[in-house]
């Protein structure tokens, strides 16, 4: 069974830095969306760690994972919501207290998706992969980012409908700051690697794949337990973002996984739009997702909205979905079934 937490009203959000804190000349950014949470109608609770950053984390892994556990356990806090990702969070789960976690909103993506991965595995309580905290700032929100609210106050029984984004940014302006953020300007198509219709069903999991592939093999990445335990007969859909692997290492990284067990019971595959991808000689990602198709027998639809090239869906790790992809366009229904 999934647990699916409850944002209260005007709930208090936590923001604590698990993985990368903000530099000090970046405080700005963190000052914004926390103004702006707060003209949403939230208390915001920050933490320490959001503001310090020194040798590639916020801070060391057991401060991290004290400030984690003591804001998950505080009953006045609703959500917590990461600043952003980084690169070590995977210091911090040996130090989780996952046993004692009540059901509680976690948000993000990035090196953020280990946890989230990691926290529904151990203990069936559903996390939600999207927005970080610093793309909220801004005078206002895209549709697709603003999706977030609605998701999260989905209650258990009930479904949201997400739709594809029309447009996506290509690249990071930081040199022109826009009302909305982001700067979307690029028409998203969603693809499916055979080219027809694809319509696909299962309950959600993934996340950053530099990431939670590091997952396998260790007691937080059992996906045949989890499967056993909260969703026994449920099929699986994974999606992926690849944030810098080159094809070789991105199918490197897939076939690990195939071995793990990780596509037993899989339904289908997503990946979303990426930056990285890059060809070894003509081995292009196209080819990696043919090859999974053709090696799983199951649907593959990439360049949907998840990861680093904004803006995305959000998803909701265990939650059960239907996914229709039809002319480009991506239908994103998820149930909050237990």
């Amino acid at each position: 069974m999934i647990t699916y937490p409850q944002l209260r009203p005007n709930a208090a959000i936590g923001v604590t830095a698990p993985s990368s804190g903000v530099q000090a000349e970046l405080h700005g950014i963190l000052l914004e969306a926390i103004a702006k949470l707060k003209n949403e109608g939230f208390d915001v609770i920050p933490g320490e760690t959001p503001w310090t950053q020194h040798k590639a984390k916020s801070s060391s892994a057991a401060r991290r994972a004290a400030e984690l556990n003591a804001m998950m356990a505080d009953t006045n806090i609703g959500m917590i919501i990461p600043p952003w990702g980084g690169e070590l969070l995977i210091e911090l789960l040996e130090h989780l207290d996952f046993a004692s976690y009540p059901a509680k909103w976690l948000l993000g993506y990035s090196d953020t998706s280990i946890l989230l991965l990691a926290m529904t595995l151990r203990t069936g309580i559903a996390t939600a992969h999207g927005t970080n905290l610093v793309d909220l700032r801004g005078e206002y929100w895209d549709e697709t980012t603003a999706a977030w609210l609605q998701a999260l106050r989905t209650k258990t029984g009930e479904s949201i409908v997400q739709q594809s984004s029309p447009l996506f940014q290509r690249e990071w302006d930081f040199e022109t700051p826009s009302p909305c953020v982001f700067h979307l300007t690029e028409p998203t198509s969603w693809k499916s690697i055979t080219g027809r219709p694809v319509h696909m069903s299962g309950r959600l999991l993934g996340g950053c794949i530099d990431i939670v592939r590091h997952l396998a093999g260790t007691p937080f990445g059992d996906i045949a337990a989890f499967r056993k335990r909260h969703i026994p007969g449920d099929p699986i859909i994974w999606y992926f973002e690849n944030c810098e692997l080159r094809t070789t290492d991105l199918k490197r990284s897939l076939v690990q996984l195939k071995l793990a067990g990780w596509f037993e019971h899989c339904s289908g595959l997503m990946f979303g739009r990426s930056a990285a991808n890059a060809p070894v000689e003509d081995y292009v990602i196209e080819d990696v997702y043919r090859d999974l198709a053709e090696e799983l027998g199951i649907p593959v639809i990439y360049d949907i909205d998840c990861g680093h090239v904004p803006p995305q869906i959000t998803f909701i790790n265990g939650a059960y979905a239907e996914i229709a992809v039809t002319d480009g366009k991506g239908t994103v229904t998820q149930y909050f079934r237990p």
